[in-house]
């Protein structure tokens, strides 16, 4: 790092401590962490790396950025250059559209060697089955190792989406599902996601910045750490703001890693180049 990189970096995190009443830490202890660390989410036993092949970049509608632009081919070729850096653990969604693209993927490595997150916004019982045959179908699987309720925005979530709930547990007892939880995209949604003991692993936004989040950052670390110190896991995401804060990665790659509470975390890539750019910054870090 050079001297002028250093002091711009210095500069920002001690921007960021100036408006930081809680006085988290700003970057790891104890040691160098790597994109390829194996962590243990929570009290679930599933073991994954510790950055996640994030599928769904501005995803909606069925598609993404990875699925438009680099297609069936193209974004299993990625996903298996990603598990030969030892990235293993794979984030989709049915609104990401990329199950076609993790099925194509499993061709290229053996299926319980990597770990498959998807998300789904059934409600009710019968439609979260359809959704569970539909998934394992379009991945070319059995089982999926973790199935999240997707973008929960109600306070009352856990009594709206009861149904899928019900089904979801069901699913891990027969092992259909390994793991079960929500991600969510407000602060009310997020507090009953901490109150819920429903709740294996919350998909939380969370950046240095507090961009795109669902409060500020002081807000939503206390949430986070309760979450963490109840048992359950709790996966980063948005760690770039949603694109907005790209010109910091370092600053919110050092934020992430230095997150006690965070087991691991999630980010869309779309090209070999951010794959590797990923791998560097981290390791540098």
């Amino acid at each position: 790092m050079d001297r002028r990189h250093f002091v711009k970096s210095a500069s920002a995190a001690a921007g960021f401590m100036a408006v930081n009443p809680l006085g988290f830490k700003l970057a790891p202890e104890a040691g160098k962490k790597y994109m390829a660390d194996r962590v243990i989410l929570g009290n679930t036993g599933i073991e994954v790396s510790r950055m996640a092949f994030g599928t769904g970049t501005s995803g909606y509608g069925g598609s993404s950025n990875q699925t438009r632009q680099l297609g069936i081919r193209g974004l299993s070729d990625l996903l298996k250059a990603a598990y030969d850096k030892g990235v293993f653990f794979w984030d989709s969604a049915d609104q990401y559209g990329s199950h076609a693209h993790l099925k194509e993927a499993l061709k290229l490595v053996p299926r319980e060697k990597v770990v498959i997150l998807s998300k789904t916004h059934a409600s009710s019982e019968t439609d979260m089955k359809e959704d569970l045959d539909r998934f394992r179908k379009e991945l070319g699987t059995d089982y999926i190792d973790i199935v999240l309720l997707h973008c929960m925005t109600s306070k009352t979530w856990p009594v709206e989406k009861q149904g899928a709930m019900n089904f979801l547990s069901q699913a891990r007892e027969k092992k259909i599902i390994r793991a079960h939880g929500v991600s969510c995209h407000t602060l009310s949604a997020l507090q009953s996601a901490a109150a819920s003991p429903w709740v294996q692993i919350d998909l939380a936004r969370i950046n240095p910045a507090g961009a795109e989040m669902d409060a500020d950052v002081s807000t939503v670390v206390p949430i986070l750490k309760q979450m963490k110190e109840s048992g359950k896991a709790v996966m980063g995401m948005k760690i770039f703001g949603a694109g907005q804060l790209v010109k910091r990665k370092d600053e919110c790659l050092r934020f992430a890693l230095a997150q006690d509470y965070l087991d691991c975390f999630t980010i869309g890539i779309e090209n070999h180049d951010q794959l590797l750019d990923l791998e560097k910054r981290i390791s540098a870090l």
